[in-house]
């Protein structure tokens, strides 16, 4: 038992005594010049096919050479070509390849238009958006409404192509200017002159209106000491309208006259005054305003004789003191300033088109 326990302890021993002679072993090695093992805690494992764990290794693993998913792949040369040695050379085979690709073939050329462009005139929202009724969106929405009609009819799709020299277009029943005319209302002042130039220097229409694209002109006229509305225009068809008695547009006044007055003023000037040029009828009168002997009269007619409303006032036996224009057709003065010039808007001048039918 004793020989045993000896033989135990002596074979612990001796796998103490042999670690022990291994290590120096190792150390002796080390000492001749042979690589050492790395210790668990230096080592950096490869996990690719064929990796060796004699030692530490450069980067981080497999895929830093390709050998984890995602890495990058070392090239491998082509079955039946050889890797070019150079990238010059590589350039050169791949100019060579394009050559025999495409000889003998002749140059494509692209095409001069895009597809639809055979087709005439514009589409119906780019018509609309320049005329003014907002963003192409916007446009398409009125149509979507079913507020817009070409020629008489209700469009309910989009992209409608039309002719802005031909077509006629319409909004919520009003013309819509599709072509480059302007339209703007004028509150002109006492003085000016309704010309566009002057030739002796006196202050016109024309000085309210420089640096426009298009040349303008007038509808019709105002006596030089008269104030108020006054259409200014690149559109002769309407402007020709607008001044023809066939068309009957009515023109409002205000004047400002001397009493007192008789009851039967309005009826007289509606029944028709005579004139040195025949006679000269109103619409409408009323009295707006009255501070003792001071009135304020409204006059409402659709004639468009020079001083017309001046001359009726005087022949029934009361001068006009001053006179201003309010409105002409549809548009009305409202709150714009003396000698300011304003865009009238479309609706505006839908409403000056159809009541001229156009």
């Amino acid at each position: 038992m004793r020989s045993s326990g000896s033989g135990s302890g002596s074979g612990k021993s001796g796998g103490r005594g042999n670690y022990r002679g291994a290590g120096n072993n190792r150390d002796e090695r080390q000492g001749q010049g042979r690589p050492r093992k790395p210790r668990p805690e230096e080592r950096r494992y490869d996990v690719g096919p064929g990796a060796s764990q004699e030692g530490p290794k450069s980067g981080r693993g497999g895929a830093a050479r390709g050998g984890a998913k995602g890495g990058p792949r070392k090239a491998q040369p082509q079955r039946g070509r050889t890797a070019p040695g150079s990238s010059r050379e590589y350039e050169a085979r791949a100019e060579e390849r394009n050559r025999e690709r495409y000889a003998g073939k002749k140059d494509v050329k692209p095409p001069k238009t895009f597809p639809g462009a055979e087709q005439e005139g514009e589409r119906l929202q780019k018509v609309l958006a320049r005329a003014g009724y907002g963003s192409r969106r916007a446009c398409e929405e009125l149509i979507e409404q079913a507020r817009v009609e070409v020629n008489g009819e209700i469009v309910l799709e989009q992209g409608k192509r039309v002719d802005p020299e031909k077509d006629e277009v319409r909004v919520d029943g009003l013309t819509v200017a599709t072509q480059s005319y302007q339209f703007f209302s004028l509150n002109k002042p006492a003085g000016v002159v309704s010309t566009m130039e002057d030739p002796e220097g006196r202050q016109c229409l024309g000085d309210y209106v420089t640096n426009r694209e298009t040349r303008l002109f007038h509808v019709g006229r105002l006596d030089t000491e008269t104030e108020g509305v006054i259409l200014l225009t690149n559109h002769g068809e309407l402007a020709h309208r607008l001044t023809h008695p066939k068309y009957g547009v009515k023109k409002t006044y205000l004047a400002a006259i001397v009493g007192p007055i008789p009851r039967d003023l309005g009826k007289r000037l509606k029944d028709g005054i005579q004139l040195e040029d025949g006679y000269a009828r109103a619409d409408h009168f009323r009295v707006v305003e009255q501070t003792g002997k001071n009135y304020l009269v409204e006059v409402v007619l659709h004639e468009g004789r020079k001083h017309i409303v001046r001359r009726m006032l005087a022949e029934a036996g009361f001068p006009v003191e001053k006179l201003v224009r309010t409105a002409f057709g549809p548009i009305t003065l409202g709150d714009q300033k003396s000698g300011w010039l304003r865009r009238l808007s479309n609706t505006e001048v839908g409403m000056l088109m159809k009541e001229v039918d156009l």
